[in-house]
């Protein structure tokens, strides 16, 4: 079963370690937890909703002196 970050959709997550098997991290957005998602038509919403914020984040930071 494919597994997603809660954050940002995205699939690169892994167990921090592999004794504490219950929590994850995100090497794409830097989420660290023990939530997980397994509906990969609710990570694609994430997904999507994750790099329209990133977008507007870059254009407000390039906007301001």
């Amino acid at each position: 079963m494919v597994k997603f970050c809660p954050r940002c959709g995205s699939t690169n997550i892994e167990w921090t370690l592999p004794q504490t098997w219950s929590k994850w991290e995100c090497k794409d957005c830097g989420y660290i937890g023990v939530f997980i998602v397994e509906d990969g038509k609710i990570a694609k919403k994430i997904r999507e909703e994750y790099l329209k914020k990133q977008k507007n984040d870059k254009s407000h930071k390039r906007e301001k002196p």
